[in-house]
């Protein structure tokens, strides 16, 4: 509500903070934010919202900033009645932004449960870091969540560096710098294989080290470790430890899921993102926990339902080229010629490099090498070029 839109990023890191904390307590149910923001500067009906989301509570509120202060305004309503549970204003300056965000967490945790034990509460007030500059540099990076293109990857990888240099131990910047990494082998945008290999190992690696029990981290550096270094079974490892941490995480089912695709472990994959796409039902990575339910059933032999979860992802992220290039495979393996001949045409488009002698290079880190072949068999067969 400052007035300058620069600062919007800062209203968002806050939101994001805050839905974390709450996340963690594993007694709530918490959509996550990226679904939340679906909601973001419209008139809404708290009544819509809950039915939307299947929530019994909505907190609502507004970021002030003038100069070096700052104000949190919010209230928590039930949604079936409308009733305001509780509303407060928080004002501090600037370098009490952590300070302030864990007032709010724990005011929201006290008026839903009275009796929630202190030690919960204490155990969701962490500051990711002691250095402002580095903690804005962070929240820049991550208002840029689902970078677009190559661009908007390599501008938040170098907020992430900066945020990195500023603070060698910030957890969270190595977390998402390693993600960062997974997104543009996932996009197609890695131009120097073996470096790019190298820093998401560091970063990730780095990440799991100094995360502890902080499971956003943790579960960004377990995607991009499997993904992008090929650690798959260490990669397990870190994404069920963050998902025992937090079981709120959706990117965390969603990465588990991905993790599952990856193992030869369909219906286990199918479960978690699921629990994904309930916790974040209108997010942006909707699209993605889609495409790798389609992934599932498609290597579970179930095309046509592989075929439906495609069109789905292709109709959230009509650009994304993984979700396009498993609706061409699984309505091919399905008989539908025509349909899985249109995909590939479309796959071109996207990616127009794309071939089968180099499928491997835009796939994740398959177990089973029969699971690969099955992949590019179904391209051939929607016709998608050898050479």
């Amino acid at each position: 509500m400052s007035g300058d839109l620069q600062q919007e990023y800062l209203a968002d890191g806050i939101v994001e903070e805050i839905t974390t904390a709450l996340s963690r307590m594993r007694w709530l149910f918490v959509i996550a934010r990226t679904s939340s923001f679906a909601y973001k500067g419209r008139a809404i009906d708290i009544k819509q919202v809950g039915r939307e989301l299947g929530v019994r509570y909505v907190l609502e509120g507004s970021v002030r900033k003038s100069g070096d202060r700052l104000r949190i305004t919010g209230q928590l309503i039930e949604v079936s009645t409308g009733t305001h549970i509780w509303a407060d204003r928080f004002d501090g300056e600037l370098k009490d932004i952590f300070e302030l965000q864990d007032q709010v967490t724990g005011a929201v945790v006290g008026a839903i449960e009275p009796k929630l034990e202190q030690t919960e509460i204490e155990r969701a007030k962490r500051k990711p870091t002691d250095s402002l500059d580095a903690y804005d540099c962070y929240l820049r990076a991550v208002a840029n969540y689902y970078p677009a293109t190559r661009n908007d990857a390599d501008e938040m990888l170098g907020f992430l560096r900066r945020a990195i240099d500023l603070d060698p131990n910030f957890a969270a910047a190595h977390g998402m710098a390693a993600w960062c990494y997974a997104r543009r082998k996932g996009f197609g945008w890695v131009t120097e294989p073996e470096k790019e290999i190298a820093e998401t190992a560091r970063f990730g690696r780095k990440a799991v080290e100094l995360a502890k029990d902080d499971a956003l981290p943790l579960a960004w550096a377990a995607f991009a470790l499997a993904l992008v270094v090929a650690e798959l079974d260490e990669a397990t490892v870190v994404i069920d430890r963050a998902l025992g941490l937090n079981p709120n995480l959706a990117i965390g089912w969603a990465s588990s899921g991905w993790l599952r695709v990856w193992r030869g472990e369909p219906d286990i994959a199918i479960e978690h993102l699921a629990r994904a796409m309930r916790l974040s039902p209108l997010g942006p990575m909707t699209g993605e926990a889609q495409s790798a339910t389609a992934h599932a059933h498609f290597f579970a032999g179930r095309y046509e339902e592989a075929c439906i979860w495609a069109g789905r992802t292709t109709m959230e992220s009509p650009h994304v080229a993984g979700g396009v290039r498993i609706l061409a495979a699984s309505n091919a393996f399905a008989g539908h010629t025509q349909k899985a001949r249109t995909a590939v045409a479309r796959l071109l488009q996207i990616d127009p490099t794309r071939r089968v002698s180099n499928l491997k290079d835009v796939l994740g880190p398959y177990r089973h090498l029969e699971d690969i072949a099955k992949y590019a068999e179904g391209l051939r067969k929607a016709g998608l070029p050898k050479n």
